[in-house]
């Protein structure tokens, strides 16, 4: 199952039209507020030239890119976390998601209207997290409180801990501090994660700028007051972008002073945002990208392509994707010993080329 990145921000701040560039699908993206009702879900391949590469010294007959989902969820509003708007069904939408990228609004158009009379990003991003911390904390509050009623008929050394982690949470969100933020054990971590907090999923900011912003980096001042991974992106650009041959595109891009899509930097920003690496293999029938978690072992990672392989994994054959293209392949890569013969506990790194040995 792919993972997936949920787009949220206020009303008309280009969700959806960012949306619709990223996927080349369609969707309602009108003038006013709550326009769009259920998420759209769309997949999007990972920008990786690497594959390119592989598929031609190995003559494969097809390339296979890993891949991630974009969920556009409708706009938020002040109150959501109270159900203003139609808060309470697009933050359990949220809640659905593996990581969140904020859209706000940098550029001016007086003839797109804010939900605030203004243009302001950082205000709105404040607007957007103060949401998403009040539902944790209704979230939390409710854990607690049942957690005190279950003490009362018996205390055990696992409900006082996980009353303290709680209690941890409530006053961090309190102290304004997103979960993300705060420092947790692996421990800690378990017993949170199992209230799906917002505030813990990885954030990465859009900014949605002018094409002029883009290029003389205006927007920077306007966004001086958020912390974060931030990837500015030109929607109005993207769109335009997004109904172009590829020459166009390259063309176009290049006349904007840009080397790449913003949409190519916010996909693969959000793909490392997910803690994601990319192991790949290639052979005459394909060539293909695979996610794991970084810091996955070898098997961990052979499990990726078949769950048995997993279990019965012997060994890994592994070339640097680097050295796999100086040497011309595999051949040449045992040749010069650049192929290494890795066990199971070999932490596997990005860009890694793969072979796996399986037993029976």
């Amino acid at each position: 199952m792919a993972l997936q990145i949920g787009i949220v921000g206020l009303p008309n701040v280009g969700k959806s039209t960012l949306f619709s560039a990223i996927t080349k699908k369609q969707v309602d993206c009108a003038n006013y507020p709550f326009c769009t009702i259920d998420p759209n879900v769309g997949v999007v391949e990972v920008p990786d030239d690497r594959l390119a590469v592989l598929s031609k010294m190995s003559g494969s007959q097809k390339i296979i890119p890993t891949v991630i989902e974009f969920v556009d969820i409708a706009g938020l509003v002040k109150g959501a976390a109270e159900g203003q708007g139609l808060g309470n069904k697009f933050l359990a939408n949220i809640r659905e998601t593996d990581a969140i990228a904020q859209v706000v609004r940098a550029f001016d158009d007086s003839n797109i209207l804010h939900v605030d009379g203004s243009v302001n990003p950082v205000r709105d991003a404040e607007t957007i997290n103060t949401e998403l911390a009040l539902a944790d904390l209704d979230v939390l509050t409710k854990r607690a409180s049942n957690i005190e009623k279950q003490m009362k008929s018996g205390k055990t050394k696992e409900l006082e801990a996980e009353f303290a982690i709680v209690q941890k949470a409530i006053a961090s969100l309190n102290n304004n501090a997103m979960l993300r933020d705060v420092e947790w054990s692996d421990e800690e971590l378990a017993v949170i994660r199992l209230t799906q907090p917002l505030t813990l999923k990885p954030m990465l900011y859009v900014v949605n700028v002018s094409e002029s912003q883009l290029a003389d980096g205006s927007w920077k001042e306007r966004v001086s007051g958020l912390k974060g991974r931030i990837v500015p992106v030109c929607v109005k650009m993207e769109a335009d972008l997004s109904t172009m041959s590829e020459a166009d595109k390259n063309e176009y891009l290049e006349m904007a002073g840009q080397t790449q899509s913003g949409l190519n930097k916010l996909i693969t920003e959000a793909y490392d945002a997910l803690g994601l690496s990319t192991f790949l293999t290639t052979g005459e029938v394909e060539t293909r990208a695979w996610t794991t978690p970084r810091g996955s072992t070898a098997p961990q990672a052979a499990g990726k392509i078949h769950t048995d392989f997993e279990k019965n994994f012997i060994r890994a054959e592994i070339t640097p994707y680097k050295d796999y293209v100086e040497c011309g392949g595999e051949v040449g890569c045992r040749e010069k010993g650049k192929t290494r013969i890795e066990g199971k506990d070999y932490i596997m790194q990005d860009g890694d080329v793969c072979y796996f040995r399986i037993g029976g």
